[in-house]
């Protein structure tokens, strides 16, 4: 069993763009995957551990996807968020051949998980937004913002970009500190989250745990806004008001408290496949959810193992039993 560190995956240098690829890839697959609902324990208010399986379709199906592994793979992705912790957010990853049941590398996950989830963001934001978007609102500056506003001005590196961030603990230095380099972005900052979500014409939320609504006032999401909470908290009561809601996942999206009440529904997936048109018009209100899915990070994960497979690294070795008989 190899072990993919996480300093080895970013000396690949995989562009912010690939990611984008990568995960609409792993959407146009998920109907010949298998992605069951994840699920997750509590150890305290506001901390879990969650376990996320998938398996990927064999090489040789139908959908031209399919084609572009050496082998099939399952893998499961185990997530945590723990106040303890720092950063309180981490991941692993085990990846298996599907048909021998090898277990084929042990991964951190980390910086996988942050990409994917930028990558995803990024290109929804993209999708829906409305014509002639201006400024690009974030609350949360941590390393999944970080992300996705890479992906963002990377994915479009000729337009230019304005962001305005909410102030928190001096992170917003930091943040804007990062972007020193990116020649198609400019900065402005502001202390009221209720201001920031009526200036944004593109929206994202990055906090990793909310209790209530995060903006009570529904007003002060203007017309033509889409919204994009990464991870998910403190908008629901924009769920039965705004005009669209796009998901990643109808399984997972379904346990929503207002599912049932959502004005008009489809997966994500469905407009980068061009079957669902997204935006309509300038003045719809849209939210999109991604609930975060084992599919993208699996996906990234067999795509990293078999660029590094030949090469030299940790290896682990597990006693493999080979006898039927054995106790």
């Amino acid at each position: 069993m190899k072990v993919l560190s996480e300093q080895l995956i970013r000396n690949l240098n995989i562009s912010p763009v690939t990611c984008i690829e990568w995960v609409k890839e792993s959407l146009a697959m998920k109907s010949a995957s298998e992605l069951p609902v994840k699920m997750s324990v509590h150890p305290g208010e506001g901390e879990f551990f969650t376990t996320m399986p998938c398996l990927l379709p064999p090489p040789d199906g139908e959908n031209p996807y399919q084609g572009t592994f050496r082998r099939q793979y399952f893998g499961v992705k185990v997530v945590h968020r723990l106040l303890d912790a720092v950063p309180s957010l981490g991941s692993k990853l085990l990846l298996y051949d599907a048909r021998t049941g090898e277990l084929l590398a042990l991964i951190d996950a980390d910086w996988i998980t942050a990409m994917r989830t930028g990558a995803l963001a990024a290109a929804a934001s993209k999708a829906l937004r409305k014509q002639h978007a201006k400024t690009y609102g974030f609350m949360g500056l941590g390393n999944t913002a970080r992300a996705a506003l890479t992906c963002i001005l990377e994915q479009e590196p000729e337009m230019l970009f304005h962001v305005k961030l909410l102030r928190y603990k001096h992170y917003e230095d930091d943040f804007c500190k990062r972007f020193e380099a990116y020649s198609n972005v400019s900065f402005s900052f502001t202390d009221d989250v209720r201001e920031l979500v009526q200036s944004s014409d593109v929206f994202f939320s990055c906090i990793t745990h909310a209790t209530g609504n995060i903006v009570e006032d529904i007003s002060c999401f203007r017309p033509g806004i889409t919204l994009i909470p990464i991870h998910t908290q403190g908008f629901m009561n924009c769920d039965t008001v705004f005009d669209r809601i796009l998901g990643d996942d109808t399984k997972h999206v379904s346990g929503f408290r207002y599912f049932n009440q959502f004005r008009d529904y489809n997966e994500i997936g469905e407009v980068f496949a061009g079957r669902d048109p997204g935006r309509t018009s300038d003045n719809q209100r849209i939210i999109q959810y991604s609930y975060g899915l084992a599919i993208h990070d699996i996906v990234f994960a067999a795509k990293i193992f078999e660029q590094v497979e030949k090469q030299d690294m940790p290896q682990l070795e597990l006693y493999q039993e080979t006898r039927k008989f054995w106790l």
